[in-house]
Order: structure tokens, then C-alpha cells, then sequence
């Protein structure tokens, strides 16, 4: 089968380029512009666009489909000539469907929490030496590749994204799904740029819950109001499976799982990973996995890539960075932070440069997400709010919509690093919270 990537060089879609490429597809694609380490992993496979920009030329009358990214724009000129010859056009998460629709489809969705679970799932399975076809947003020690699709794996677990599939298709991914098992870990607003209010947001949600095939299962979170509402609310028949946070201590900065079993240690920590926790095993339960081989399997997991992620620093300090940029995200990572590191003074570092996150509406969402920190840090660049042509916003609002006055706001990227240069990286514990990266912040030194 011949298949050509237009925005090939997504974290996402260069995955899926490199599980096609492995499964014996003719892999082509094109990209403006490629970075690491999608760039290295494509060239390492062979698929890497010799040079980039659009090139009509490259779509021709015997491709078998086309797979359109996010990154790419309505008027294209690849995806042009692909309409002018009446290719196949997927978008990512259709693709995906077809590559599944005669699996057993698991799918794991929430505002947050989806790739830690999945992450969660994956490595139980794999440490149980089950095989099954998969697709996360995150890289998981021990996986060359966050996407696998077989001939013969009876199960595919996907996370599943609420943001749109593609510039020509506008649902939210996870409804092409068609889930038989599915997770929904959580509902607070966020891609405000999309879902213009929180009940636009939540629509997408109950759109879900009602994609799941008849006699499906739902396990949920019982612990959020808004999930609650929403299976609650559904009208197809399926099997509900509840969790909630479950019990457990902090001895000597090692969390203990306290179980039927006994104490179970765990690498991770924060209430939310917890609760993360239960949903994997209760997902790992519907495919077979034990409640004593879950945890033996989750003892080792360490995390998914930057969420509450230990950096290696040359001056051996504490430092730990995450994923976090929506409002609940932060939250609950402060939250872990505050309860891991009771005794030492912590620095929490925020970098607001979404376009969610840099309007004045939606930041409301963050009022008091810094609490608990000694030292609270909000960066935005006032470049970014220019590119993205948004409006100026002070720094006075910030710490007003963050409802925390002792907020040091900086919004010049050389200030932020002038600053971070006078601290003792050894002297307390730090928290560094984005989806970007402090304007070329080196965090390990």
C-alpha cells in the first residue's frame, strides 16, 4: 500500500509514518519544516523528505492514501491535487480507524491524565509480554515508536485527543474511534481557541461517551462532577466502571500503594497520578491483566515523557518538568509537588504561550494554580502575544486572574534567564511546567 504524509514531521504523524514504514508500506511525505527528533527518527528509516516545502508533483494517481496533519492549511497545494484526482484523504485519527476497525478498540480520553494512563497501560502489557497495537502522544521507556500496527494484535489502545483530526475535518479525534472499551479520566475547558465556551467543550465529550459501540465498557473517574454528568447523562447502553484516588502514604519521599496485597512502592507521585493509576488498572482488568500483575508491572513505571518528569542536572538539584499548561494540568501538578516536597522550599515555574492560555477570558481557569509555592513563576513572551496577534496582556493581570499577588511575572525571555542564573539550584526543589521550553531555558545546568 502506498501512502504519502502531507506535515509529516508532527509528533504524532511521524510516528504513525514510521509504524506504516515497519509494517511494509511505501511510506512517502513532505513537511515546511521538520524538527527533533522527528527529523533523525525519519531519516533513520528512510522516509525523511529530501528537501522541504510542497511539491504537487509528488501526489500522483497510484497513492492509496493520503494522510493529512493538523499543521498543514485548508489551501495546501499537495492536498489540492490530491482532492483534483480524487485520492483518499484521512485524517490522522481516521487512518487510524481503519488500521483498528477489526480490533478490539481501547480508548483513553480526558482533558487530562490520557497520556499517562495510556502510558500506564502500555507498560503493564509490555512487562507482561502482551501484545497489542497502540498509539500515545508521549515517549515510553522501553518503545522505539509511540505507534504499532499489526495484522495480528487482537486489541489497540489509543489515546484519545478531543482536538480537531484535521484542517478539512473538524471533530474532535476521538470520536472516530468507535471505542468497545474507553476511559474518561477528567473534563475542564481548555483548546478555547476551538470550543468557544465550556459547554461547546463539553459537547464533545457526551459526542464520546455516545460513540462507544453497543455493550461496551466506560470506566471513569467518579471524582469529577462534570464526568459524572456526562455518563450520567448517556443514552447508549454500556457497562460503567467508577475509580476514585486510592489510598496511600508518602514515607521518605516514596509513595506507597496501599492494597489487599500490601503496601505496593511506586517511581511516581501526586494524587492525580494515583488516580491515573486506578484507571489503568481497571482498563488492564478488561484485558486480562490480574490486579497482582498490575502492580508488579507499575512498581517500574517511571513516567511519561515531561509529566513530573526528574531531569538530570549536573549540580545533582531537584528538578522536575511537566507536560502542564491547562489550567487543571497545573494544578495538579503543584498540588503533587507540594505533597512530595513538604519540607523543602519549591519554585514553580509556569510558561504560558498556548493560545488558550494566553487569552484573558481563559485565565481566569488559573486562579489560585500557584498556591502552595514559595516561589511562583509565570513567563509569557510578549513577542508570542504578537505573532498570534492577540492583544497585550500586563503583568499586573496575570497575578490578578491568578489570584496571587507574590506572583513574579517576567515576560522578557533574557530577564527570565538572568533570573533563573542567580538561583542555587541545590537550595530547594524546582518545578518547571510548559509545553515549550522557557525561550531556550537549559535545565540541566
Amino acid at each position: 500500500m502506498k501512502t504519502h504524509f502531507i506535515a509529516i514531521g508532527g509528533s504524532a504523524m511521524h510516528n504513525l509514518a514510521i509504524a506504516l514504514k515497519d509494517k511494509g508500506y511505501l511510506v512517502t511525505g513532505s513537511d515546511d519544516a521538520i524538527f527533533e527528533p522527528s527529523k533523525s527518527r525519519l531519516e533513520k528509516k528512510g522516509i525523511l523528505p529530501e528537501e522541504m516545502g510542497w511539491f504537487p508533483e509528488k501526489i500522483t494517481s497510484d497513492i492509496d492514501a493520503v494522510i493529512l496533519g493538523m499543521h498543514a492549511h485548508q489551501d495546501n497545494p499537495e492536498l489540492a491535487k490530491a482532492k483534483e484526482l480524487g485520492l483518499k484523504i484521512y485524517s490522522y485519527p481516521e487512518f487510524l480507524y481503519e488500521q483498528s476497525k477489526d480490533k478490539t478498540r481501547v480508548v483513553i480520553a480526558g482533558s487530562h491524565g490520557k497520556t499517562t494512563i495510556t502510558s500506564m497501560i502500555l507498560h503493564v502489557l509490555n512487562f507482561h509480554q502482551k501484545e497489542v497495537d497502540f498509539m500515545v502522544g508521549a515517549q515510553l521507556e522501553g518503545f522505539d515508536c509511540m505507534v504499532k500496527l499489526s495484522e495480528d494484535n487482537d486489541f489497540m489502545v489509543l489515546e484519545g485527543d478531543e482536538y480537531l483530526s484535521s484542517p478539512i475535518d473538524l471533530r474532535s479525534k476521538f470520536l472516530l474511534y468507535q471505542p468497545n472499551i474507553a476511559l474518561l479520566s477528567g473534563i475542564a475547558w481548555d483548546h478555547i481557541n476551538v470550543f468557544k465556551t465550556f459547554d461547546d467543550y463539553v459537547v464533545q465529550f457526551r459526542k464520546f461517551v455516545a460513540s462507544i459501540t453497543a455493550g461496551g465498557v466506560l470506566v471513569y473517574n467518579e471524582e469529577d462532577a462534570e464526568v459524572v454528568k456526562v455518563v450520567e447523562s448517556a443514552e447508549n447502553y454500556f457497562r460503567k466502571i467508577p475509580y476514585k484516588t486510592p489510598e496511600y502514604e508518602i514515607v521518605n519521599r516514596k509513595v506507597h500503594l496501599k492494597t489487599e496485597m500490601g503496601d505496593v512502592p511506586l517511581s511516581v507521585f501526586g494524587a492525580h497520578n494515583l488516580l491515573n493509576l486506578e484507571g489503568a488498572r481497571h482498563i488492564c482488568h478488561t484485558l486480562g491483566i490480574m490486579d497482582e500483575d498490575f502492580y508488579e508491572a507499575i512498581m517500574s513505571f517511571k513516567g511519561a515523557s515531561k509529566r513530573l518528569e526528574k531531569v538530570e542536572r549536573e549540580d545533582n538539584g531537584t528538578l522536575y518538568k511537566d507536560f502542564a499548561h491547562a489550567p487543571s494540568k497545573v494544578k495538579a501538578a503543584v498540588k503533587a509537588f507540594c505533597e512530595q516536597f513538604k519540607n523543602e522550599k519549591k519554585y514553580g515555574f509556569l510558561e504560558l504561550h498556548t493560545y488558550s492560555s494566553l487569552n484573558p477570558v481563559f485565565l481566569e481557569q488559573y486562579d489560585h494554580a500557584m498556591d502552595g509555592l514559595d516561589e511562583a513563576i509565570v513567563f509569557y513572551s510578549e513577542d508570542a502575544l504578537k505573532i498570534k496577534r492577540m492583544e497585550p496582556i500586563s503583568p499586573e493581570l496575570i497575578k490578578e486572574k491568578f489570584k496571587n499577588e507574590n506572583l513574579k511575572v517576567f515576560t522578557n525571555a533574557e530577564e527570565l534567564h538572568a533570573y533563573w542564573n542567580t538561583l542555587d539550584k541545590t537550595d530547594g526543589v524546582y518545578l518547571m511546567m510548559s509545553s515549550g521550553n522557557f525561550g531556550g531555558l537549559d535545565l540541566t545546568k
